[in-house]
């Protein structure tokens, strides 16, 4: 009689995939310093030692989970200044886009982990890389940095209302939307403008 053997096979990019989305379901649930490893393996359904192999550790993988490719990029589509206010507004806006929903995840994932030593330092990296830095630029002029910093605080504040209080009656629908877009226009405008 023949014996079968199954041997699973090992698909890197799927294994780190199947890692990469436990972490991040794990991280929207809780602090970065209340999350194990063990807990992330579990849910992938693998063996802890392969998220040192393929992440280096705890810091790595919430490294990738902040920074991850398929995150969406706030700032490609206003090409200057006189496009920025109207490009925020409508980013607070919008309702129930994909890019809307992952850039919501992300938020309550750094803000779920802000407190942790060295989750915020991660956090400020990205911060200053993907937010701040291209803010500054596109903005450009005296006090960029400056106006870039009150920019985030006023989105920062929408996040948290729209997140964590669940205080979100900024889209509407229709006529409701489009005041509301404006109105939020006017205060990325004068953000810029003061």
């Amino acid at each position: 009689m023949e014996r079968t053997t199954s041997i699973k096979k090992r698909d890197a990019a799927a294994t780190r995939s199947a890692i990469l989305s436990a972490a991040q379901q794990r991280f929207l649930r809780e602090s970065y310093d209340s999350v194990g490893l063990r807990d992330i393996a579990g849910d992938a359904g693998v063996d802890v030692a392969l998220i040192g192999r393929y992440f280096g550790g705890k810091e790595g993988l919430f490294r990738e989970v902040v920074t991850h490719d398929d995150r969406p990029g706030m700032f490609r589509e206003p090409k200057n200044i006189a496009e920025l206010p109207a490009y925020l507004a409508r980013l607070v806006a919008e309702d129930g886009s994909d890019d809307r929903q992952k850039r919501m995840e992300m938020f309550i994932i750094m803000l779920r982990s802000a407190s942790s030593p060295k989750a915020s330092e991660i956090i400020r990296d990205l911060v200053h890389l993907d937010v701040l830095g291209p803010l500054a630029e596109l903005i450009g002029g005296d006090h960029s940095e400056l106006r870039a910093n009150m920019l985030l605080a006023i989105l920062m504040g929408i996040g948290v209302l729209s997140t964590i209080m669940r205080v979100d009656n900024f889209g509407g629908s229709g006529a409701e939307r489009d005041e509301c877009t404006e109105r939020f226009r006017c205060l990325f405008e004068a953000a810029l403008t003061c």
